[in-house]
């Protein structure tokens, strides 16, 4: 345990003098070069004029670190404003497809309801129309039964007259025998 944390400690240690020794990034350069001349103005006995450079030099540095990270914040806020914008207008769009889709379903619920209107007025009229077809079949019931009837009764009619004529030339004859034998 203790050899691992050794061998970490010593690649720390080489971690640190290499990024000490060799500056990886440009602004790594500038900032040593930077260094360097501001050692050299220090000990050149211009200490004033030297902290006024680095007064400055750090306040232009955070300026410009402000101006970047307004810039960034700006940025962040244009493409947020940009995610509202697009979200904006996919609600747009979904908002329009609804409505032409609720307007197509309005105009075909119009369209079934005056086909159930129709089929209730044809039924409505089935209706009539069959209870006149039920009454129409009650009457026709009705008179053909009286017609049988009638027929019944013409049938009795006939044979009552054949009968009836049977009897009035029977009663000739006899009123012919009677004559005959008065005399």
């Amino acid at each position: 345990m203790s050899s691992l944390l050794s061998h970490n400690k010593d690649q720390l240690r080489t971690r640190k003098s290499l990024s000490d020794s060799t500056p990886t990034s440009p602004s790594a350069t500038t900032k040593s070069l930077r260094h360097d001349r501001l050692s050299r103005l220090n000990s050149s006995g211009s200490s004033d004029i030297s902290k006024d450079r680095t007064v400055g030099h750090t306040e232009s540095y955070i300026s410009r670190r402000e101006n970047r990270l307004s810039a960034r914040k700006k940025a962040e806020e244009d493409s947020a404003c940009n995610d509202y914008k697009k979200m904006y207008e996919e609600a747009l769009t979904t908002n329009e497809r609804l409505r032409s889709r609720l307007e197509t379903s309005k105009q075909e619920l119009a369209v079934v309801q005056v086909q159930l209107e129709r089929a209730q007025r044809k039924g409505r009229t089935a209706d009539c129309s069959s209870n006149m077809l039920e009454t129409e079949k009650k009457e026709r019931r009705g008179l053909e039964k009286r017609i049988s009837d009638m027929e019944e009764e013409l049938k009795v009619k006939a044979e009552l007259k054949m009968e009836n004529q049977r009897l009035k030339d029977e009663n000739g004859a006899l009123i012919r025998v009677i004559s005959k034998l008065s005399k």
